[in-house]
């Protein structure tokens, strides 16, 4: 077989080569695409991983106190209201 040879759907005629070699950029490109996308990945972990580290206060501990405010102001909010409403 040529490589040249057309493939024929109802009247549609297509270079078989042409196809064959767009199909096999177009799979590199993926390819290079997703890695890339890797690579911008593994770059942006890494920069959020040494700004977490050089925080003073770890991002736990600060949603661990302000979980703490958060339920003492509700407590206090909840008292108000029941000592309001005797």
């Amino acid at each position: 077989m040529a490589t040249n040879q057309k493939i024929t759907f109802g009247g549609f005629q297509v270079n078989r080569g042409m196809l064959t070699a767009g199909a096999a950029l177009t799979g590199l490109g993926a390819v290079v695409g997703l890695t890339g996308t890797a690579l911008v990945c593994a770059a942006l972990a890494n920069a959020g991983r040494g700004w977490i580290q050089s925080l003073e206060t770890p991002p736990s501990e600060l949603a661990q106190r302000t979980l703490h405010q958060a339920r003492a102001a509700s407590a206090a909010g909840l008292e108000a209201w029941r000592t309001s409403v005797n």
